[in-house]
């Protein structure tokens, strides 16, 4: 099956545009008022009083970064649409990870030795890095191994998540380092959030894919391969898609067909978890790029993976 590769270029960190900004924690963050950290970038208070980046495009765009869990909680297009959802439920004190816009999911997907989906989204990332360039913002953010994180998994790493607003698109690129003497594995996924009326939810672009699907029991996945050009969610959904293209293609069901490109992401999973939310499971649908299978990284060695949201 012919699929689109992705196209798209992320500045460098290297480039002699970039200006250096101060280190900014959610351990830190003391300040009440917002702070210009560069060009179309400020620190604020969100929800629960933490600290939150908001990065606005000269175009009209807009995007909110909480730094706890290093999660983008809101990306809206010039139009003032906002295309992630945030989840009626979710928290904001630190006890639970923040549920909906895009949470990490690192060092581990799903269930397994550690906690459901790691510990990434469960800990304070810092602002290492910020600039603008033709008035599209961009930051990158950092974690770093900690006592918390040793605890669940005893090992030295860095992992650096950077961010770059445009007009009418939104790119990651998430590069995690061994700082250890000693070699680890992971497993990884953008756990994302999209403003949907489920009814009229489509996917198109992974027909052909092995499949791992989770319904009924989650405990025993059952392997099989997509048939259908078009998914649609007519019930629970939770279903893995090993080796997915390059780009899928996202109906919401509101008007807006969003483009998903990746590259390393591997896998890709769909989730809507119907009748077990009933307040809102009509009005999100996940559509998550992930690396299922687990990564070997020997001391000093990266792993990064890149993620392309973008609206026509």
């Amino acid at each position: 099956m012919a699929m689109l590769s992705m196209s798209f270029s992320v500045p460098s960190l290297n480039s002699p545009n970039l200006r250096p900004t101060k280190r900014y924690s959610g351990m830190a963050f003391a300040t009440s008022n917002k702070e210009a950290v560069s060009l179309g970038v400020k620190i604020t208070q969100g929800e629960g009083n933490l600290p939150k980046l908001v990065l606005t495009s000269d175009h009209g765009s807009e995007a909110e970064i909480y730094l706890f869990g290093g999660c983008i909680s809101s990306w809206k297009v010039p139009s003032g649409r906002d295309l992630l959802f945030v989840r009626p439920d979710a928290v904001f004190d630190k006890k639970k990870p923040i549920s909906g816009g895009i949470p990490h999911c690192f060092p581990q997907f799903g269930p397994g030795p550690m906690q459901q989906h790691g510990f990434a989204r469960n800990m304070d990332w810092s602002l290492v890095e910020s600039e603008n360039v033709e008035g599209n913002p961009m930051v990158t953010l950092e974690l770093k191994d900690g006592p918390y994180s040793r605890a669940m998994w005893d090992f030295s790493f860095q992992a650096r998540y950077k961010v770059n607003l445009n007009t009418k698109s939104i790119s990651t690129e998430l590069t995690v380092t061994n700082t250890d003497n000693k070699p680890f594995s992971f497993s990884s996924a953008l756990h994302s959030y999209f403003r949907a009326s489920i009814s009229g939810v489509s996917v198109k672009g992974l027909k052909g894919c092995k499949t791992l699907n989770k319904d009924p029991d989650p405990q025993n996945p059952i392997e099989g391969r997509e048939e259908r050009d078009v998914i649609t969610f007519p019930g629970f959904v939770d279903c893995i898609y090993l080796d997915a293209p390059n780009e899928v293609q996202l109906d919401n069901g509101l008007g807006d067909v969003i483009s998903i490109k990746s590259t390393n992401w591997s896998d890709a999973v769909l989730w809507n978890p119907h009748l077990q939310m009933e307040a809102c499971y009509k009005d999100f649908v996940c559509v998550e790029n992930a690396k299922i299978g687990t990564v070997q990284l020997e001391p000093k060695q990266s792993w990064i993976a890149k993620q392309h949201l973008s609206i026509t």
